[in-house]
């Protein structure tokens, strides 16, 4: 192969998620990549970093390494990007609802109150984390009307349990907030400056 062809041969991403909002936010910005989406048992990793009195940004950090670890060992040439995100609320660490009524339950609990977005993002090569990046996001939901809960809920049922909180930024999940605090990216689940930065540093993405 000539000097040239490898010059111009671009390191491979694989995705270690099934998020469609991190898809989105890649493909978006420009950058090929394939999904494998990793198979952790995150309720497991929580509860012991609960027991171990670790923070829910800590907690987004090591589910974040154990997605891209364990999807790296499948593409040992690749660079496999795994992410986290964890909702904290006081003491309350809330995942993506089940249902219509969790949902409506987790934006009762947020309502009129602030919330934090944990987001973590890690990049492994053969099986070792090698890069990762933490980010947390400040978000103050403003205290809506009843009526509004349930024409949003009606309006986004077929997003609300894609996404913890129940909301989506890019939709009608805006119009729940008095006040955000945090880079967009981040809040949408994948810190991406960042990790473009390092993408290309790795040259998977142009100069």
């Amino acid at each position: 192969m000539s000097q040239k062809k490898e010059n111009d041969q671009k390191v491979s991403v694989v995705l270690a998620s099934g998020s469609a909002t991190r898809a989105s936010v890649l493909r978006e910005a420009g950058v090929s990549f394939s999904i494998h989406a990793a198979a952790i048992d995150e309720a497991a990793v929580k509860t012991s970093m609960r027991a171990s009195d670790r923070s829910a940004l800590d907690t987004a950090q090591a589910l974040s390494d154990l997605k891209a670890s364990q999807v790296s060992s499948n593409y040992p040439e690749a660079l496999v990007v795994g992410g986290d995100q964890i909702l904290a609320c006081g003491v309350d660490w809330l995942d993506k609802p089940k249902n219509l009524t969790g949902a409506r339950e987790q934006l009762l609990l947020l309502r009129g109150r602030e919330h934090q977005l944990l987001t973590a993002v890690s990049v492994a090569r053969a099986g070792a984390v090698i890069w990762r990046f933490c980010a947390c996001s400040e978000l103050v939901m403003r205290n809506f009307s009843d009526d509004f809960l349930e024409k949003y809920l009606e309006s986004e049922k077929g997003n609300v349990c894609k996404s913890v909180g129940g909301y989506r930024l890019e939709g009608p999940g805006i119009q729940l907030f008095s006040q955000i605090g945090g880079v967009y990216f981040d809040i949408l689940g994948l810190p991406l400056i960042s990790l473009l930065n390092f993408l290309r540093q790795q040259g998977a993405i142009q100069e």
